[in-house]
């Protein structure tokens, strides 16, 4: 884990509580990259739901998990990608074609490439979950 990636400590923190079990998991730092990947996990159904709450500091999500993230993780370091050039990513990331997402922030915010590919937008992946 790195010290100074809240996205990649967030996303861990989230597959470990999902490995072991739990039912929810709060996430702290707060900020709007995460805010905008949990987004996403919430549109393609990997988590319940989750909400900002105001520590008085940075903020923290609290998120509902229902137990369908497999592995979520950062990509590292930040790939740029075309909108037709999703699929070399999705064989190194995902397990199989159709199975998970990536997520990828393009120029009309962070969304799952599934969304990117439709749009028609590249960006840079920055994370995957399935």
């Amino acid at each position: 884990m790195t010290g100074n990636d809240p996205l990649a400590s967030a996303l861990s923190g989230l597959d470990n509580a999902e490995s072991v079990g739990h039912l929810t998991h709060t996430v702290s730092p707060a900020s709007n990259a995460i805010g905008s990947v949990l987004e996403v996990l919430y549109d393609r159904g990997y988590v319940d739901g989750f909400e900002f709450v105001d520590d008085g500091k940075s903020g923290q999500f609290e998120i509902e998990l229902k137990g369908a993230i497999n592995e979520c993780g950062t990509v590292k370091p930040r790939y740029s990608v075309g909108a037709d050039g999703f699929e070399r990513w999705e064989k190194r990331y995902l397990p199989a074609r159709d199975y998970g997402a990536l997520v990828v922030t393009t120029s009309r915010g962070v969304m799952s490439h599934y969304e990117a590919r439709e749009a028609g937008v590249g960006g840079q992946l920055i994370a995957y979950v399935y």
